[in-house]
């Protein structure tokens, strides 16, 4: 397996805590805080998801299929009351800024919803590796994951295969989808993750992971926010937009860092998630 050398961004400026995360990433591709907020909060992001999940299942294009009974769903953030409560957090805030830049932009929010009877997913990572990483060895953008419910074995867990964010994408289908003989490679490196209501994580979409099968009774939604550095390129193949009254009332330090159009109402978005959908069968 050929791989990219990292380059870790100077930390010597940077607090502890926060350091440790982007060791972390540079490291391990992910790194999660436990209990960054209360369960009752999360509950609130359930009962967001939920009413954006049956608002996106009666249109076309309203949800992309991510395989077998699994679907992805991408929302504005007026849909999430706690959006800003999310973005403002001085953990999230001081890690883009570490990671990424004085410059990150949020480009995504949306949400995974492994139903009951969803299968296993390939593995892959989100998007193809930016030729700022393959070159220079440099993250370029972060997925922020925040569950919805108390993730239990039987639920379909994320399964992620740490240090394969610098995997050069030899022999991948369109950049993303590994061949099959490497799986056993992600399958002997692989940790499922069992969050609970209030933790959130943080990865390189370009660590290789997937969803696993979903044997129970019960849908795991979980929310995705997406962080670009400058010049990443990835707020293109997304619609977030925001009202005015909303953008106005954010505070600046949150605003300057918004990469999506101010319009005067919003317009429930079409998924573009295409090559997703094709590797892993309709929902």
């Amino acid at each position: 397996m050929r791989r990219v050398t990292p380059q870790l961004p100077d930390l010597g400026r940077v607090d502890p805590d926060t350091a440790s995360t982007v060791s972390a990433l540079y490291r391990q591709g992910v790194d999660a805080r436990k209990g960054l907020f209360p369960a009752e909060w999360a509950d609130e992001l359930r009962e967001d998801i939920e009413t954006a999940y049956a608002e996106a299942l009666t249109r076309p294009g309203g949800a992309v299929g991510r395989g077998t009974n699994r679907h992805y769903v991408e929302m504005h953030p007026e849909q999430m009351r706690g959006w800003l409560d999310l973005v403002d957090h001085p953990w999230v805030r001081s890690v883009c800024h570490a990671t990424l830049g004085p410059d990150y932009q949020f480009v995504e929010v949306g949400f995974d919803v492994p139903n009951p009877g969803a299968k296993d997913q390939p593995w892959h990572r989100d998007f193809p590796m930016p030729d700022e990483t393959i070159q220079h060895g440099r993250l370029t953008s972060l997925a922020f994951n925040v569950t919805a419910v108390d993730t239990e074995q039987d639920m379909g867990p994320f399964e992620i295969a740490p240090t394969t964010q610098w995997d050069l994408p030899d022999g991948f289908e369109h950049e993303m989808f590994p061949a099959a003989e490497l799986y056993p490679r992600f399958a002997e490196l692989a940790v499922r993750k069992f969050p609970r209501r209030g933790d959130v994580s943080v990865r390189s979409a370009l660590t290789i992971h997937r969803g696993t099968a979903n044997t129970s009774s019960r849908a795991r939604p979980v929310l995705v926010l997406g962080v670009d550095a400058p010049g990443a390129g990835n707020a293109e193949h997304h619609d977030m937009a925001v009202t005015r009254e909303f953008y106005d009332s954010l505070p600046e330090r949150v605003r300057r860092h918004l990469a999506c159009p101010i319009v005067d109402r919003l317009t429930p978005i079409t998924q573009k998630h295409s090559i997703e959908g094709l590797m892993m069968g309709d929902a």
